[in-house]
């Protein structure tokens, strides 16, 4: 895991609790980074190491708090929320994987995040890796050896990410 940075964040379970954490992206494999949401500064990271497409997974906050300018390179964002009682639909994640596999083909990498790089990212991530030929199973332990704060095994999480496998196979050709 790659930890770029240190910020101030507030803490979203306790009204006015500050707290340090790291923010972090992970190297998945040689072009897929997932993390949690990025510091203006990581975002210069990301592309010096390669990356052309980000996907924010994020319902809220488009860019981060004191970013007034995107980043140098494009960014996908697809609203999702983490919650089990509002499934990531099949869509956003068929959208995100067919950029994705753009941006790879073009010869780019990758980087995917949502707040924390625990669930709705590591869904879009397992997306990308499905579209490349992994299993379900392959796809989420990939991402568990590489980042060991995603949790693909959540019943939510898990949930989606082989109804996309299911999904993908049944609509990869269009």
């Amino acid at each position: 895991m790659v930890s770029c940075s240190k910020i101030i964040a507030q803490n979203p379970g306790v009204a006015g609790e500050w707290y340090n954490f790291p923010m972090n992206f992970s190297q998945i494999t040689d072009d897929l980074f997932i993390g949690g949401m990025p510091a203006p500064e990581e975002y210069a990271e990301l592309h010096r190491r390669g990356v052309i497409l980000t996907i924010n997974m994020r319902f809220i906050q488009k860019l981060p708090a004191g970013m007034s300018s995107p980043p140098p390179y494009e960014v996908l964002w697809l609203r999702t929320w983490d919650n089990p009682l509002l499934p990531i639909p099949l869509r956003a994640l068929e959208q995100g994987t067919r950029r994705a596999l753009q941006a790879l083909e073009a010869g780019g990498k990758v980087h995917v995040h949502c707040a924390y790089g625990r669930h709705r990212s590591v869904a879009m991530g397992a997306a990308i890796l499905l579209a490349q030929g992994y299993t379900p199973q392959a796809a989420m332990q990939q991402i568990k050896t590489h980042r060991p704060a995603a949790d693909p095994d959540v019943f939510y999480i898990r949930s989606r990410i082989f109804a996309f496998s299911r999904y993908w196979q049944a609509n990869a050709h269009r």
